[in-house]
């Protein structure tokens, strides 16, 4: 069996790990993120990898680096003063998810630090399986690489998932200490970098016909919960001009945050409505929909929310209704560390056939967040992107080629050789096999 179809029935296997057996549903401090940690964690040791499950449920294989120490010497993830590469991603899904998205990239890391088993590098080695990515538990995103990042915010203690239980108890529910989250921060000066292999989730290598990208930069993404709030009555006795109808009114500003999403090159999404009192014979009184917003930059985002907001204003005076904005998550952009940036691009070149003939190695935007936006307030990071069919994600038609993944494993283990030969301040890496080499030039 090549490493390939191997890292492709890993990503089945942990299909079963589900709350549900009609569809895959995976999220943050549940049994079915217990069972997938155990799993996990069991390929991360035949990988040569010490495990760990950190203070915020995220699970850690450690490789150390070849250095002289006492016979059995075991470093623990998360030791400092001991330089870190982190490789991961997120082995939490959506509702109805795929098998790709986010885990690809943990069995994917998990692969290439086997590859390295036997191969000096001048610094440690981790394979982080990041959890809450999706935030689709209690409604915000990032919670387990926020925590790593130091950046975990308080207020979550008390977001409630949909019976209700809350972040605290689900973490002691999951055997955590809600007081000790703080213990799964890192300092900037024990890392060396992040980098993290994901599918596209677009469409932009596959009409280019090419495996694999590098990322530029990452949207940071904003959302919201928009509550329009109008008066419900019965539809049989109430005329138009006498109307306050939430949902009419809702579907106004649904409209308009995708037509001013287009103009502005960025991109608006309504996902979920729910009205109130829902009968068929009854004028909506209440209706609220919840809001993604991402752009190129921030401000070009923020400039997107503003111009929404004011719409939904506009509808709610001449409706007759209120309009009322509550954000529930903001997520700066990031952008990918030149230095990361060429290691991924080296690695592509490498790889040799990812790239066309003539062509240099794509860079491209991901409009999509992932864990490198968090990873990103402690350390450098870099991505790369793996081509997915169609660039369907966050669904069950997620689909990878084999001789994709193939050379992206060739490639996501000459990065990290070449982030080896470029150790800040260290000079190390002057043994480090030269498979990943540069090819000329300062950019990537």
């Amino acid at each position: 069996m090549t490493t390939a179809r191997r890292v492709l029935d890993r990503c089945a296997d942990l299909t079963s790990y589900s709350a549900s057996p009609e569809r895959l549903e995976r999220t943050y401090l549940t049994p079915q993120h217990a069972a997938a940690n155990t799993a996990v964690a069991g390929w991360m040791r035949d990988a040569g990898l010490d495990t760990e499950t950190d203070a915020a449920g995220n699970l850690w294989g450690r490789r150390a680096p070849e250095r002289p120490g006492p016979p059995g010497s075991r470093q623990e993830p998360g030791t400092r003063g001991v330089p870190v590469l982190v490789l991961g991603s997120h082995l939490d899904t959506v509702p109805d998810a795929g098998a790709f998205d986010g885990p690809l990239g943990v069995v994917l890391a998990i692969a290439v630090a086997e590859r390295l088993r036997d191969t000096e590098l001048p610094f440690a080695l981790e394979v982080a399986g990041f959890w809450d990515e999706e935030g689709a538990r209690f409604g915000t995103a990032l919670m387990g690489s926020s925590a790593v990042a130091g950046r975990w915010n308080p207020a979550w203690w008390d977001r409630r998932d949909a019976d209700g239980v809350t972040v605290r108890e689900a973490f002691e529910r999951f055997g955590l200490d809600p007081e000790r989250v703080g213990e799964a921060a890192r300092r900037p000066e024990d890392l060396v970098g992040y980098l993290e292999a994901h599918i596209e989730q677009g469409p932009r290598l596959e009409a280019a016909d090419l495996p694999l990208a590098y990322v530029t930069s990452i949207a940071g993404a904003r959302r919201f919960v928009l509550t329009v709030t109008g008066e419900a009555r019965h539809a049989g006795g109430t005329p138009y001009e006498r109307r306050r109808d939430a949902l009419a009114a809702a579907s106004e500003v649904v409209l308009a945050a995708e037509r001013l999403a287009r103009s502005a090159g960025a991109l608006a999404t309504v996902g979920d409505v729910h009205v109130r009192p829902g009968a068929v014979n009854v004028i909506p009184g209440v209706a609220e929909l919840t809001l993604d917003v991402r752009a190129v930059d921030d401000p070009a985002r923020d400039a997107l929310v503003a111009a929404v907001e004011s719409a939904g204003q506009e509808i709610g005076a001449r409706r007759g209704v209120t309009f009322d904005v509550a954000e529930t998550h903001r997520a700066p952009s990031a952008i990918c560390s030149d230095r990361l940036s060429r290691a991924v691009a080296d690695g592509i070149r490498a790889a040799g056939s990812a790239v066309a003939p003539g062509h240099d190695v794509p860079g491209l935007w991901s409009p999509a967040g992932h864990d490198a936006m968090a990873m990103a307030a402690v350390t450098e990071v870099g991505m790369l992107f793996i081509r997915c069919h169609d660039g369907i994600s966050h669904h069950p038609a997620e689909s990878v080629r084999e001789d994709d993944v193939a050379v992206a494993l060739d490639a996501f283990e000459a990065a990290v050789l070449a982030v080896a030969r470029d150790v800040p301040g260290t000079g190390a890496g002057r043994d480090v096999p030269a498979d990943g080499a540069r090819t000329g030039g300062t950019a990537p």
